[in-house]
């Protein structure tokens, strides 16, 4: 077996999304793509050239199919995804189209073959073959099997001293008790290196509402870096000897903030796995969260390196005209994982 980067797992699903807009009982016309926050980070690190195993149970159907090839197109590893084989069906949702704000978003997911995915599943041997452990707090909220599952692979990678990010993704419609999933988010967050989330996540899961007492709040459970998305502001971040805000990037036209958040996490893993600063990667995370804002589905912004490159030239071109021409710039990134 071939050693990975990086190793992630989670639910994906067949996303149908509105090619008019309008309310989704309106909608006629759909296309089919591919969705979920753990596999759209699995194909950001891969475009960006790293080797990245994403696991997970689909169904023994179409849809099912359809997820493992168009993640195989993008040089995601498949190869400890198990199909189902009690009948339990791929995840579905459908998607809304918007002028502004944020798309109408309705899954069909609740007993899918992802919720059935247990500590019993668990791939040790391919999990340690990766150096680094990307989680989020959806596959916990799926089922108590997934739960157990999650627990199981920060468990194992701790042991085996590699590397673990976790973003908590809050999914409020899929937890039962609000309580339960603040509790939950937390048991995992306290136990990771890096730590990714937006404004509103940490002030939900801490009670606290500035960025520096969030961030404190998980340095002191022992999280190495936190990383506090800002939206328009961009993102604080600390470490134990480090803090501060990066801006974000301007952003032309909003076209779809679903798969932002993911994107953010894509840039700050990439980077650190790279070896590159603490601010060096939340401005990839800014940058790659920009992208994604700027692209209709959940990976289309997902850029490659040369892709990226251009994009933070560009960048750095048009702040440098700004400078001379003595305008105050504030960039803006939609980042807030929904």
């Amino acid at each position: 077996m071939k050693a990975l980067d990086a190793v992630t797992f989670g639910e994906s699903m067949a996303m149908f999304y509105a090619k008019e807009v309008g309310e989704l009982h309106r909608v006629n016309t759909f296309q089919k793509a591919l969705a979920g926050a753990e596999s759209n980070v699995a194909v950001g690190l891969a475009r960006l050239g790293f080797n990245v195993g994403w696991m997970s149970k689909v169904g023994a159907d179409s849809l099912g199919t359809f997820i493992l090839e168009e993640l195989q197109k993008e040089g995601v590893d498949t190869e400890a995804v198990l199909r189902s084989n009690d009948g339990s069906k791929t995840g579905i949702l459908l998607k809304s189209k918007v002028i502004d704000g944020d798309p109408d978003i309705t899954y069909y997911r609740k007993g899918s073959a992802a919720s059935t995915l247990n500590p019993n599943d668990f791939p040790l041997d391919y999990f340690q073959k990766a150096g680094h452990l990307h989680m989020t707090g959806i596959p916990p909220a799926l089922s108590s099997e997934m739960r157990a599952f999650s627990f199981r692979a920060l468990q194992a990678m701790k042991e085996a001293g590699k590397t673990i990010s976790f973003d908590p993704n809050l999914r409020l419609q899929l937890w039962e008790e609000e309580e339960d999933m603040i509790h939950t988010v937390n048991q995992l967050a306290s136990q990771v290196d890096w730590f990714f989330p937006g404004l509103a996540e940490g002030q939900k899961l801490t009670g606290l509402q500035e960025p520096e007492a969030i961030a404190d709040a998980y340095l002191q459970k022992g999280v190495k870096f936190v990383v506090i998305k800002l939206g328009a502001a961009g993102a604080f971040f600390k470490s134990a000897a480090h803090q501060g805000i990066v801006e974000g990037f301007e952003v032309d036209h909003v076209v779809d903030t679903v798969g932002a958040g993911d994107g953010f996490a894509v840039g700050i893993m990439s980077a650190l796995l790279d070896g590159l600063s603490y601010e060096e990667s939340v401005t990839r995370g800014n940058a790659i969260g920009a992208l994604a804002v700027m692209s209709p589905g959940d990976m289309d912004g997902l850029p490659t390196r040369e892709e990226l490159q251009a994009f933070l030239q560009q960048a750095k071109r048009h702040n440098r005209r700004e400078h001379v021409k003595g305008d105050d710039v504030h960039g803006e990134s939609s980042q807030f994982n929904r």
